[in-house]
C-alpha cells in the first residue's frame, strides 16, 4: 500500500482533505439544522487524528525525498488551513518532489553519512517498528491534546 513515499503522502493528503470536508460540512449542518454535538465531536476527533497522521507522513516523506526543512515544515503547516495541502501536493507532484523510492540503503551522497540518515534508514528497513513508533507518537500527541482540551474550554481564571 505504501510502497513509495508518493503513495504514503497521497493517501494522507487525500484523507486530510476528506476529513476537512466532513468537519466543515458538519459545522455547516450544525449551524443550519442543529445536529447532535456528539457527531461533530467524533468528526473533529477523526480529523484531528488524520491531521496528526498527515503531519507525520509529510515529515517522513520530506526527510526521505530530501525536501529540506523549509518545504517539510510548509507541508505540515499547510494542513492547518482547510484544503491548503491540495495545491502543495499538486506543486510537489509537478516538481517531482514525490518521486523516488524509500531510501533503504546508504548511497554515495554525503548526507547519508549523518547519524539521522542512518537512524532513518534503520527505521525504513523495519516498517513494523516504524509504524508502531509513529502510531505511538500520533496517539501520544492526540491523547495529550484531548487532555488539554480545546482553547475555548480552558479555564479563564
Amino acid at each position: 500500500m505504501f510502497a513509495t513515499p508518493r503513495s504514503l503522502y497521497k493517501i494522507f493528503a487525500l484523507s486530510e482533505g476528506v476529513t476537512w470536508t466532513l468537519l466543515l460540512g458538519g459545522l455547516a449542518v450544525r449551524a443550519i439544522f442543529g445536529i447532535n454535538p456528539l457527531l461533530l465531536t467524533i468528526i473533529g476527533g477523526l480529523h484531528g487524528f488524520v491531521f496528526l497522521a498527515y503531519g507525520v507522513s509529510a515529515a517522513l516523506v520530506g526527510v526521505n525525498n530530501r525536501w529540506g526543512i523549509g518545504h517539510t515544515v510548509l507541508a505540515i503547516a499547510l494542513a492547518i488551513i482547510p484544503f491548503a495541502t491540495v495545491p502543495f501536493e499538486m506543486s510537489a507532484e509537478r516538481k517531482g518532489r514525490l518521486l523516488g523510492e524509500w531510501r533503504r540503503e546508504k548511497t554515495s551522497d554525503v548526507r547519508d553519512n549523518h547519524w539521522f540518515d542512518s537512524l532513518y534508514r534503520w527505521f525504513i528497513n523495519r516498517p513494523i517498528i516504524l509504524v508502531l513508533t509513529l502510531a505511538i507518537v500520533v496517539i501520544g500527541i492526540f491523547a495529550t491534546l484531548l487532555i488539554i482540551g480545546p482553547p475555548g474550554g480552558w479555564s479563564q481564571d
